[in-house]
């Protein structure tokens, strides 16, 4: 299971630029607002659903000042009817607690089961994004492009869509 330090050396190993905003935990983006980042543009908020039927799990990757449609997500992806998946769910897939919603995540999913959809703009025009290294106490920035292809490598599905 990776936590921060095994993100940070994961990172690091692969020859990944990055850098770390360490900052109070963090439970959502109004909290995130309160804190100084050094590139807002570029922070993103992470939603965790499933469908009705508990059989496909998707995380959602999107730039933080967004409003999120489930329903025209669902309708343009063609999902079934779409929930938050659990706290239980969210920790046995990804080994992620509430809070601690990202896309590393993914590097603990060992049955790649969740598919992840990221926002476009994450990717235009800055190729930047930022996101929690498993622990809601810190904040990585990295390319949105070096993101995706940590998620390919490792086996999950991917999609870059607009939201």
């Amino acid at each position: 299971m990776m936590k921060k330090q095994e993100i940070y050396h994961c990172l690091k190993r692969k020859g990944i630029w990055y850098e770390i905003t360490e900052h109070k935990a963090v439970y959502n983006m109004a909290e995130l607002s309160e804190i100084e980042m050094p590139y807002p543009q570029a922070d993103a908020k992470n939603l965790f659903i499933r469908d009705d039927k508990k059989r496909n799990y998707y995380l959602l990757t999107v730039k933080g000042d967004k409003r999120v449609d489930l329903k025209g997500f669902r309708q343009s992806n063609h999902t079934r009817p779409l929930r938050f998946a659990s706290e239980q769910e969210l920790n046995e897939l990804m080994s992620l607690s509430a809070g601690s919603v990202t896309p590393l995540g993914i590097l603990n999913d060992t049955e790649k089961r969740v598919k992840v959809f990221i926002d476009e703009d994450l990717v235009h025009p800055y190729d930047l994004v930022g996101v929690h290294p498993n622990d809601n106490t810190a904040t990585v920035w990295m390319k949105t492009t070096d993101l995706i292809g940590m998620i390919k490598e490792h086996g999950n599905a991917i999609e870059v869509v607009r939201f």
